[in-house]
């Protein structure tokens, strides 16, 4: 019994080391600063925006994390946008991600930028 809780927790222990080192983003991902205000009204890059129903925000662990529990925080942040302009999915980033530079921070410069989704880098043209 000992024996198969320790496995267990070694291997829960690496799938959260692995998860902070490595995150795959989609293309569409934008990087900014994000403060949740009054849920689900947040500042996004010191700008109002307003999270989706059903937005989805996971911490740097990539666990889903309550909104509620990170008011007032200012975030570095992974973040896509629906086509109403509200804010969907939200990364907040661990420090291997945040050491992943360049990294886009608006529309324009993911679309003139060249994304390789199998090392997760940008490079500027």
């Amino acid at each position: 019994m000992y024996r198969c809780a320790l496995a267990l927790a070694l291997a829960a222990s690496s799938v959260v080391a692995h998860a902070q080192t490595h995150r795959f983003f989609p293309a569409s991902a934008l990087r900014g600063e994000l403060v949740i205000t009054q849920f689900p009204d947040v500042l996004l890059n010191g700008k109002p925006a307003r999270l989706a129903p059903g937005s989805r925000i996971k911490g740097d662990t990539n666990l889903w994390v309550p909104p509620a529990g990170l008011t007032g925080q200012k975030l570095v942040v992974h973040y896509t946008v629906e086509s109403s302009g509200l804010v969907m999915d939200v990364w907040v980033l661990n420090p291997a991600e945040l050491a992943n530079k360049p990294w886009p921070a608006t529309p324009a410069e993911s679309a003139t930028w060249q994304f390789n989704p199998g090392n997760q880098t940008w490079i500027k043209p």
